[in-house]
């Protein structure tokens, strides 16, 4: 709903965009559905007490809000059983995709599983109420996981080593993260052995091991610069790229589509992208009667 501008409905699939009516937004229509949404978080998001749902604001330089974005949330049962399997090893899982590839549908439903399935301790830090849903009750959709609020965005760090510190959990998830201090946190909470599942901002590992700010997420990347004997062992040049530690995420996962997923193991694929090879992938797709097909080992596309 932008001001002065026909309300339209989004949707995946080819007929993408449909206009709801043929008279534009009013001032009188967006400060109507502001007021029955409640306040903004610093984020400029807020949802609906007991949904899944978010509304996002436009603002102008006055701060007034000239435009709303109010996105439907769904929990889809069964949405994971393409990962389900890497649950079982308790390793951290790292998931990437475009946004609208379905990632926080995924992380609540991983939330489900590992609590009322697996009966892990599970604590969601919810920075924008997205995976557990607006009001202080969360969404049963997240089963028995406990959720933390993140009163900024800022302060996602922060909540994050607070969940560790306080909450004794088993399992962390955590939704988009983004700065070096998210790094630092993850980094942080993979060494005191606990199991975190959480999305970043990237399409494939390639961009996450690009992106400087959080490749430490992968083990981090260093320049090495060999001997002339060891250079010629290994038939490459003196300067080389290397991954410098474990990384934080044994496991990532590539949703480029719903239905079309590719799993890394995380330092292997690393090595194999820095040397400038293509890694050796499981591509994990649902067929045309949404069985779940796994292709091992693949060479990546």
């Amino acid at each position: 709903m932008d001001l002065g501008r026909l309300p339209e409905a989004c949707y995946l699939g080819e007929s993408s965009r449909q206009y709801l009516r043929d008279t534009e937004v009013s001032m009188k229509e967006l400060e109507y559905a502001q007021n029955a949404v409640g306040e903004f978080g610093e984020d400029n998001r807020t949802g609906i007490e007991g949904t899944l749902h978010r509304i996002s604001a436009i603002r102008n330089r006055e701060g007034k809000v000239v435009g709303l974005t109010c996105r439907v949330g769904r929990a889809i049962r069964g949405h994971i059983d393409m990962v389900q399997d890497l649950l079982q090893y308790g390793k951290s899982i790292l998931f990437v995709g475009r946004p609208g590839v379905g990632k926080t549908t995924v992380m609540r439903e991983i939330a489900r599983v590992l609590s009322e399935e697996l009966q892990k301790r599970v604590v969601i830090v919810d920075t924008s109420n997205e995976i557990g849903g607006g009001g202080d009750v969360p969404h049963p959709a997240i089963g028995g996981a406990r959720r933390l609020h993140v009163l900024e965005p800022l302060m996602q760090h922060r909540v994050v080593i607070e969940a560790v510190e306080n909450h004794m959990p088993e399992v962390i998830i955590v939704d988009e993260i983004g700065t070096e201090a998210d790094v630092n946190a993850c980094r942080s909470i993979a060494e005191r052995g606990v199991m975190l599942v959480g999305t970043a901002h990237g399409e494939r590992l390639k961009n996450i091991v690009e992106n400087p700010t959080l490749c430490d997420l992968i083990g981090g990347v260093e320049t090495v610069i060999l001997g002339d004997q060891e250079a010629r062992t290994r038939k490459c040049r003196k300067t080389i790229l290397e991954r410098k530690a474990p990384p934080t995420f044994p496991f990532c996962v590539e949703m480029r589509k719903r239905h079309y997923w590719v799993t890394h193991r995380t330092d292997r694929s690393v090595d194999l992208l820095l040397q400038g090879k293509k890694p050796l992938v499981e591509v994990r797709r649902r067929d045309k009667q949404f069985k779940v097909v796994i292709e091992r080992w693949k060479m990546e596309d």
